[in-house]
């Protein structure tokens, strides 16, 4: 098959943070194929897609779309050249209409007058066509994470593009959604489109994707046909050495009850009710996984029970302690550490040091401090101590963080959170961008936290992450637990059907 892109000795430094993000990165994708790009973060898989879209521009090399040459030196060039981008933070308008999102700037008008009737249509035959079917008139802020995704997928569409990038198509998607995804991606390539798919799920790319090419400190290290390698091998080429996929882990062994929610009520944005009477416990010794597409209240329970949300009703009690009205500082001077979802303005501050990052939590008691005055050795020798046992590349004590990657950023709250030997684990989205390398760390590190004998509260969209870490698994919809399964009895299809609201007890009614 003729080559659809071909990306030629595409090279790009960063001059404010001296990283070579492309180091003459070559790149073929066949007409009609969905193609997989791979790498862990900072390999420069983005930078290389963004330089294809003309969001970037490369300091050397060439772009060749159906094999003639092209200059993108802006998203709107790339749309003409027939290339359509969809960033895994969709850029879509909440208070439009489904229709006026996918005609945007392209409306069908007369005398400058928009004719909504017209452009409804026009968005009905096109979905149609391409087998997405959406209701041109909702508005966005109306449906779910899915259908967001597949009006972007139509707004590309609506543009005539012939070469689709897929940024993290999956990251926010309920297991059934992914399945549709898959679907409509196949069906694009079997018309004769071409599909970009940049993802960090291997397994994805395993299920959908016909090539691979793997990078790796900006380099291309090989393009190689799906059916030919394993998750191992991607992994390998990835990482650079052996990487444990699947983390092992003993028997839970669960001591006594450390955190029990009882009718839990908490207010989301603007007071609106986002966690309405969730009952939970967990043990010592024990993961309780919460499963559950973004925005199903698991955020405002989290921030509920670490004292950063105030409770509506119900009670939160803390090794038989009620702590429903205390203080943060109560909280975890009693015990609980909380690693948030956001690292990058809750957990951290990038704009000061990696000493004051790791004490900024018992900064206040011995040794680090006296009578409020700070005790810097001490402090220094914790900031070592985590850089080693956590392994956090490129970090020096006393130095600034807001240069490292994703994953040391995360290391260092894990060693932060970790230090003295926490009762309760709260943590949140803890491998949310991470590349292969770094999920196995962090995979090991929290499950080493609980065979030690620590409670662990895990909540994470991703359900293979659930499935590998959880003794048990609580499934949040619409602000409510909607079941609770022993790990080793759940299914991907029994958690997806709780994610998206359903009941197991009518599944089986339906199947008898």
């Amino acid at each position: 098959m003729p080559n659809a892109i071909e990306m030629r000795q595409i090279r790009k430094y960063f001059e404010s943070t001296g990283v070579l993000a492309c180091d003459n990165v070559d790149l073929s994708v066949s007409k009609g194929e969905i193609h997989a790009l791979v790498g862990e973060n900072g390999a420069g898989k983005t930078t290389l897609m963004s330089i294809l879209y003309g969001l970037v521009q490369p300091d050397s090399g060439q772009i060749f779309v159906d094999e003639k040459p092209v200059h993108i030196g802006h998203p709107n060039d790339a749309i003409k050249a027939g290339i359509g981008m969809v960033h895994q933070h969709f850029k879509l308008v909440p208070g439009f209409t489904i229709a006026e999102n996918i005609m945007l700037g392209i409306e069908p008008n007369r005398m400058g007058f928009i004719n909504s009737g017209a452009e409804a249509e026009a968005v009905r035959k096109l979905s149609e066509s391409f087998g997405l079917p959406v209701n041109p008139n909702l508005r966005v802020a109306e449906i779910s994470v899915g259908m967001q995704q597949r009006v972007e997928i139509l707004k590309a569409l609506q543009r005539n593009a012939q070469i689709l990038v897929l940024d993290e198509p999956t990251a926010v998607l309920t297991p059934q959604e992914v399945h549709e995804l898959y679907t409509v991606i196949r069906k694009l390539a079997q018309d004769g489109r071409t599909i970009l798919l940049i993802t960090h799920k291997l397994l994805e790319v395993k299920d959908v994707a016909d090539r691979v090419s793997v990078m790796r400190r900006g380099q291309m290290i090989g393009t190689h046909n799906v059916s030919e390698v394993s998750i191992r091998d991607m992994a390998r080429m990835m990482v650079g050495r052996e990487v444990i996929l699947q983390v092992e882990k003993k028997p839970a062994q669960p001591g006594e009850t450390v955190l029990k929610v009882e009718n839990l009520l908490v207010a989301g944005t603007g007071g609106v009710p986002a966690v309405l009477g969730v009952d939970l416990e967990v043990r010592a010794g024990e993961i309780l996984g919460i499963a559950g597409v973004s925005g199903n209240g698991q955020t405002e329970l989290v921030e509920a029970i670490a004292g950063m949300r105030t409770a509506d009703g119900g009670c939160i009690t803390f090794l038989g302690k009620d702590i429903t009205h205390t203080t943060v500082r109560e909280r975890r001077e009693q015990g609980m550490a909380h690693i948030p979802e956001d690292r990058m303005i809750i957990g951290l501050n990038l704009m000061t040091n990696l000493d004051e990052n790791v004490v900024v939590t018992h900064y206040h008691v011995p040794p680090y401090s006296n009578h409020g005055i700070f005790n810097r050795n001490p402090i220094k020798v914790l900031a070592q101590k985590i850089i080693d046992s956590f392994q956090v590349k490129s970090a020096r004590v006393g130095e600034g963080i807001s240069t490292l990657s994703g994953g040391n950023l995360q290391k260092i709250v894990l060693g932060r959170e970790l230090t003295g030997s926490p009762k309760l684990v709260i943590i949140n989205q803890p491998t949310r961008g991470l590349d292969v390398g770094s999920i196995e760390f962090v995979h090991k590190t929290l499950i080493q936290a609980r065979d030690d004998g620590a409670a662990i509260l895990l909540i994470s969209v991703e359900l293979e992450e659930i499935f590998s870490l959880s003794d048990r698994i609580a499934v949040m919809f619409d602000g409510r637990i909607n079941g609770v399964l022993q790990s080793e009895d759940a299914t991907e299809q029994d958690v997806g059907l709780l994610m998206a609201g359903g009941s197991l007890e009518t599944e089986k009614v339906h199947a008898s």
